[in-house]
């Protein structure tokens, strides 16, 4: 039997856009015997996957790095996929003895690539499906796979029971974004979130425990905050119950898109064409395509003055307040 490993580390919306390359590997590798070889945050994504083992590491640490090393090359893997594609799992595939190596960079260690060089001139999805495509492997869906068990299932619906919101036209909110990309904040959550109320829908604000100080600075009388309340399985089910989401670009901006539901990202001083979320491109609110001045420009430090006006008038041109 063949032996096949697959490398994705992080980060959150990276492993998210990366469900359905997993997905597809193990297709074209059924009857194999499938590992994926990620990081403690992520592993739970995947445990309950059929047919998938997952081997979960620490990012750092000497002792671990060579730990890892001598696990890879003891478990008799035949081919590796790279999806992390940066230097650390580059030199692990180097060091591994697998024979196969498929990965994203047209040079050694890997004996399976695409034939040019990726320089960021597509989304990073695209390129990846480029990168099994060399390997013979056929990607067929566009969006993030995250499925929730019985249980998960079961502790949305009470969360949003005992907040009397089962029934509710609930609109997710996401106005945090990582601690080292402060420019990704959206200013304006708070004027966009007074047009919802006034149309009707209840709001959630997400976020991670971080984030529970400005949630709670825009949370008032009938929303909810559901700041730490969900692991990533769980939020992904929260938006199943939701119309849409409106999101910086962040981790929950992929999540969500997992759930088939409108996610509007906002983006600044990121490349949306790069990053948005996996079939969502359509709903982006780029402020370099909205703010004057940046006509042409990829990316720039324009979100403060994207208004939530011009927001709400994307949200109506979409059909979603209605």
């Amino acid at each position: 039997m063949n032996r096949i490993l697959i490398i994705k580390l992080g980060a959150l919306g990276d492993v998210v856009m990366a469900t359905p390359l997993v997905e597809a590997i193990m297709r074209h590798h059924a009857g194999s015997a499938v590992t994926l070889l990620t990081t403690p945050p992520f592993a739970p994504l995947f445990g309950a996957w059929p047919g998938l083992a997952v081997h979960a590491v620490p990012r750092r640490g000497l002792a671990n790095q060579l730990a890892l090393v001598r696990w890879l090359r003891g478990q008799g893997f035949t081919r590796v996929y790279d999806l992390q594609a940066n230097d650390r799992s580059g030199w692990w595939c180097a060091l591994s003895g697998i024979a196969e190596r498929v990965g994203n960079h047209p040079r050694w260690p890997y004996t399976l690539h695409p034939a040019s060089a990726w320089r960021g001139q597509s989304h990073i999805y695209t390129r990846l499906c480029e990168v099994l495509a060399a390997a013979g492997v056929v990607v067929d869906a566009s969006r993030p796979s995250l499925p929730a068990d019985d249980a998960t299932q079961a502790r949305v619906d009470d969360w949003l029971a005992a907040r009397a919101a089962s029934d509710a036209r609930l609109v997710l909110l996401h106005a945090g974004a990582s601690p080292t990309r402060p420019g990704k904040r959206w200013p304006h959550f708070a004027a966009l979130a007074a047009r919802l109320r006034a149309a009707g829908f209840t709001l959630a604000w997400l976020g991670a425990e971080a984030e529970r100080e400005l949630n709670a600075s825009l949370c008032t009388a009938g929303d909810l905050d559901a700041t730490a309340a969900f692991d990533i399985l769980a939020l992904a089910e929260l938006g199943r119950r939701a119309c849409f989401a409106v999101t910086n670009d962040s981790g929950p901006m992929h999540v969500l898109s997992a759930a088939g539901i409108p996610v509007f990202g906002l983006f600044g001083p990121s490349d949306w064409r790069r990053n948005h979320a996996l079939g969502q491109a359509e709903r982006v609110i780029a402020c370099v395509e909205v703010v004057p001045g940046y006509a042409g420009a990829a990316s720039g430090d324009c979100l403060a003055a994207l208004d939530a006006g011009a927001v709400w008038a994307r949200l109506g041109a979409a059909g979603v307040l209605g």
